[in-house]
């Protein structure tokens, strides 16, 4: 298995375009329809369920106080939406396979 940090969208269209054949434009806005469908659905509904996949949540964070490590400082830092996700089970099997 390859482990990667970080794919980008380029590196998932190459991947279905050698996986299907598909054109390499044809990928790259199949990739980018379904990440738009994925913030869309979050925006309107602020969940969005992929079946054998996980769920995508927005979750409403609160104002609080943070420090800067270096200087000390304490800062406030607003609250926000941030984007949480949780694997199903299927994945977090997969994953744990020993």
């Amino acid at each position: 298995m390859n482990i990667k940090k970080n794919i980008s969208r380029d590196e998932i269209a190459y991947s279905i375009n050698k996986e299907f054949g598909f054109a390499k434009q044809e990928c790259l806005n199949l990739v980018n329809d379904i990440i738009d469908i994925i913030i869309e659905g979050l925006m309107s509904n602020g969940i969005v369920k992929i079946h054998n996949f996980g769920t995508f949540k927005v979750k409403r964070k609160k104002s609080r106080i943070g420090r800067n490590p270096k200087t000390k400082q304490e800062v406030l830092i607003n609250d926000r939406n941030v984007i949480v996700f949780k694997a199903s089970k299927i994945i977090l099997k997969y994953l744990n396979k020993n």
